[in-house]
């Protein structure tokens, strides 16, 4: 049942989609707006999500007469205005510094974690894989984003403040461009 060479293809999958690394200007972004993030807390949540997705994906959706083409172009439109945010260095969404643990959830845990992206891809696997390999895969990435999040203290210190201004200018145009495509892959 346990097959360690799905378990890599899931996980090099889940990793290349989740992008948890060209997530971190992003991070980094909200959480100076938020004052910090709860990393464990949206670790937890963003893993919860994915896996009640891979149960329960298709028919949250049909519930509520959603497809997961529309489901795709909304998390789109939040990546889209994230993206927006980080360029223009304007606030779209409001950002309440009295509660970073709302910011763990939204927008970090879902969409930038467990997106659209992550989860159509979730479906694609459950048709392709085992289950328990899906889970596995999925809990090794979130034993690296869990890293990730904890250190992007650290890291915001190593680029300093150019560097995290160049890679939120940058990684916003991205956002906007990945956002475009799921948009127009989903019409």
């Amino acid at each position: 049942m346990i097959d360690f060479k799905e378990i890599a293809s899931i996980t090099l999958i889940l990793f290349s989609v989740i992008d948890i690394l060209g997530s971190i200007p992003v991070i980094i972004d909200l959480r100076q707006k938020a004052g910090s993030i709860d990393a464990g807390r949206a670790t937890i949540v963003s893993g919860g999500l994915m896996i009640a997705f891979l149960y329960l994906g298709k028919e949250i959706l049909k519930l509520f007469g959603v497809d997961v083409a529309s489901f795709a172009v909304a998390g789109a439109l939040i990546l889209f205005l994230i993206g927006l945010e980080m360029i223009l260095g304007r606030t779209i969404f409001k950002h309440d510094t009295t509660h970073s643990r709302a910011t763990s959830i939204v927008p970090i845990a879902f969409p930038i974690i467990a997106g659209a992206g992550t989860m159509t891809t979730i479906l694609s696997l459950k048709a392709a894989y085992q289950e328990i390999n899906i889970i596995v895969g999925i809990l090794l990435n979130l034993v690296f984003i869990y890293l990730v999040l904890r250190s992007s203290v650290w890291i915001e210190k190593q680029l300093g403040t150019a560097g995290t201004d160049v890679l939120r200018k940058i990684f916003g145009l991205i956002l906007i461009a990945i956002a475009i495509k799921l948009v127009r892959s989903n019409f």
